[in-house]
């Protein structure tokens, strides 16, 4: 399918390069929209504050240079009341009118640090409480990818995406807050110069264009620098994730040294692209830095000279230096911003690609009725079954376990066995009308509540952090602490467990280092008995444990598997004998289906499995 070859592109650094994707921005609000009031609240702030900080060089440049130093009666700065304002304030608290306009600049100075803070913290809080929401949406939509999706996706690669992406989209909204903060100046700002001196200012803003070159130049730049940067970040991970789970693996072969040196590789490589955006990113600020004081010694030199000739006053010239930090801020901001902002805009794009990635999973449009616990009959009818882009695994499997009864499946590796009952509950896409439990279609269950009637013990068994009790329910509300220990005990995990120092509350190592491989496989034995599902599925369940254990597993066995439909994929004799019946797989097919004394005589496989483990014995 074509799709399928997709799949892992939706975890690449390949981005739109747009610092700016309004499409995304939309879909990002609207993961705010809950947040809506203090978003509100938060804008309303920013233009508060913004409009306070014009007001500021105003009261300097007004009030007290060119009204109470200089005595300028016609100042031609706008006004705003302010020069009144400070007369009635003197007036008011009976103090000099300088007292009074230093003490008016305090206030708002002061407003300006309190409607900051208040709008920093109202966005933050919004956009925190929003993107905790963005991050269950993709954990819970990753979490129901089906495994076929799995097999092609670095693991590594998706933890960097769902932890790195979604904390950098709080940079992207916090970039966009600060760019609002500094447009809204920027035009309060322009809108008084061109009042006071229409073409100083426009001699000043013959410096945005080159600005805005230089910003536009260097974006091109350190566009492709950043990208290498993420993809060599998200491989670092991949492999420090791969090392380290594998690591007893590495140690035994003694690979330590070729994977050092291929991680350091891989870090050189991210660092030099980490060295090369770090510069370019310092060389644009000095260039920035040198424009502004081009800028200032310009309004100096022109302002400066219109003074002497009566056209402006000192006030306006100070006013325009002042002004010169809004008037090419946003600019500036942009430049100094771009490189956060693109890395935040590509994580968001990456974080939505992951929402919309749709594994072909068919669910029924109208599910099949359940009864309460189902017989579990199994039918398998013609199955064959291919991975995405890749040659049949399975051919016309026809199969039929009755329900109560045992089916022991062998085999030699890579004869399909572990694909054969992983169909079963759907991990992977099922041909229509090719398996059925009870005579229904799987494809007629919801998955869900497939998976809820089949148990499965994996050889490799899983653990989560938590207690042993939690590994063994699961955290199911429907499976209470009797429930729990009542399954360690009929499979004999009790033994070990209550010889813990906490018992059923020790707490699991990672990984379960703290547990024997056999403890472990107890473990997951307790764990879908205590589900109590209706068909049982052991995927070598025992291949991997100590006799004594197997011991205790093969007495278990026999009490988890009565009047209970199940599975088993066998390597060891006992099991296969015990069972009801017995299909041999090769090379995908089935060689022959029956009993063990049958299948000595029918199956050459089988025959020979037979021999090698009587040989052992």
């Amino acid at each position: 399918m074509s799709t399928a070859h997709a799949a892992p592109r939706m975890f690449d650094a390949d981005i739109s390069g747009r610092i700016f994707d309004l499409r995304l921005l939309k879909r990002l609000f609207a993961w705010l929209a809950p947040q809506k009031r203090r978003l509100l609240i938060s804008t309303v702030l920013v233009m508060i504050t913004a409009v306070l900080q014009v007001l500021l060089p105003v009261v300097l440049s007004l009030v007290v240079i060119d009204h109470l130093l200089m005595g300028t009666q016609q100042s031609g700065i706008p006004d705003l009341g302010l020069v009144a304002f400070t007369e009635g304030l003197a007036a008011t608290f009976a103090v000099h009118p300088l007292v009074a306009a230093c003490l008016l600049y305090g206030i708002i100075q002061l407003a300006i640090a309190v409607t900051g803070h208040w709008h920093r913290v109202t966005l933050a809080d919004a956009v925190i409480d929003g993107l905790a929401d963005l991050r269950r949406a993709v954990f819970a939509h990753l979490a129901r990818l089906p495994a076929s999706f799995w097999d092609r996706v670095a693991v590594g690669r998706v933890t960097t995406r769902v932890t790195n992406d979604v904390e950098s989209l709080y940079d992207l909204l916090r970039g966009l807050g600060a760019l609002v903060g500094e447009l809204v100046p920027f035009f309060v700002a322009l809108s008084i110069m061109l009042a006071v001196d229409a073409k100083l200012t426009l001699a000043l803003l013959a410096f945005a264009p080159v600005l805005a070159g230089f910003t536009f130049a260097f974006r091109l730049l350190s566009r492709e620098l950043y990208r290498r940067a993420r993809q060599s970040l998200s491989l670092l991970n991949q492999q420090l994730q791969e090392n380290l789970s594998g690591l007893t693996v590495v140690q035994l072969h003694g690979r330590e040294d070729e994977n050092l040196a291929r991680y350091t590789a891989t870090n050189t490589r991210h660092r030099r692209n980490e060295t090369r955006g770090m510069r370019l990113e310092t060389l644009y600020g000095a260039i920035n830095d040198s424009l502004g004081s081009l800028a200032l010694a310009l309004v100096l030199w022109l302002g400066g000279l219109a003074v002497f000739e009566d056209a402006l006053t000192l006030g306006a010239v100070v006013l325009f230096t002042r002004y010169i930090d809004m008037l090419f801020s946003p600019i500036v901001a942009l430049g100094e911003q771009y490189n956060q902002l693109f890395r935040a805009m590509a994580s968001g794009e990456r974080i939505f690609q992951a929402l919309d990635w749709r594994e072909p999973m068919t669910e029924p449009a109208v599910p099949a009725p359940l009864p309460a616990r189902l017989e579990g009959a199994i039918r398998i009818e013609g199955l064959t079954f291919a991975y995405p882009g890749g040659e049949p695994v399975l051919e016309d499997i026809s199969l039929t376990v009755p329900a109560g009864s045992t089916l022991a499946l062998v085999g030699p590796t890579g004869s399909g066995k572990s694909t054969l009952v992983r169909l079963l509950p759907r991990l992977y896409e099922v041909p229509a009308a090719a398996i059925f439990i009870d005579d229904i279609d799987v494809n007629a269950i919801p998955s869900r509540e497939l998976r809820r009637r089949i148990g499965i013990v994996l050889q490799d068994f899983h653990v989560f952090s938590g207690s042993i009790l939690d590994n063994i329910t699961l955290n199911d509300p429907a499976i209470d602490r009797q429930r729990a220990i009542a399954a360690a005990e009929n499979v004999g995990a009790n033994g070990f467990i209550e010889a813990l120092p906490q018992g059923y509350d020790t707490p699991l190592a990672e990984r379960g280092r703290n547990l024997s491989q056999g403890q472990r496989q107890l473990l997951a034995f307790a764990r879908v008995l205590a589900a109590d599902p209706e068909i049982l599925i052991l995927d070598e369940a025992t291949a991997s444990i100590d006799p004594e254990s197997e011991r205790l597993i093969q007495q278990a066995l026999t009490r988890l598997t009565s009047n209970r439909t199940s599975i088993i994929i066998a390597h060891r004799l006992a099991t296969v004998t015990d069972a009801d019946a017995v299909a041999v797989l090769v090379n995908g097919r089935i060689e022959a289906a029956g009993v063990h004394a049958d299948l000595i005589e029918r199956s050459p496989t089988y025959a020979r499995l037979h021999s090698m483990q009587f040989q052992e014995l």
